[in-house]
């Protein structure tokens, strides 16, 4: 990600990408498009071509003499993962916690099974314990 942000953080390079997502596009359809939104030179759009390149933004393809750019998928997501560990920076656990609360309701059913299993016909089985509130807020955020 080195660079990245810094990529993204001037407009011209913003609008470079927002013109390739809608797919690839040769460097001159890029300056045209880039023209009709103020004043830039070929060589000025090849600069932030190059930027946006060395910060895994976009990919190139020759072909003959010309450039085709593209959106580089993987910086994007790379992008995309660091913004979303800030939006929400426990998200990377959900999946181990869900399993865990999973675990915990499945030993406790056992445990619960087993008592009931074991004792003798006719006599006094236990009354199912009150359900533990800290395990039913588990239950209601993890869906479990």
């Amino acid at each position: 990600m080195n660079g990245l942000f810094e990529a993204l953080g001037e407009p011209t390079r913003r609008q470079i990408l927002e013109l390739l997502a809608g797919g690839e596009q040769p460097a001159g359809a890029l300056v045209e498009a880039l023209r009709t939104r103020g004043p830039i030179s070929q060589p000025a759009v090849s600069q932030h071509l190059r930027v946006l390149r060395t910060a895994g933004l976009v990919t190139v393809r020759a072909e003959g003499a010309r450039r085709y750019y593209a959106l580089d998928e993987s910086g994007l997501r790379a992008a995309q993962g660091w913004l979303a560990g800030l939006v929400d920076p426990l998200g990377a656990f959900a999946q181990p916690l869900d399993a865990l609360a999973t675990e915990i309701a499945r030993g406790r059913r056992s445990r619960r099974d087993a008592t009931l299993a074991s004792t003798p016909v006719g006599q006094h089985r236990p009354a199912d314990p009150a359900p533990d509130p800290d395990t039913e807020r588990e239950r209601e955020r993890f869906g479990a």
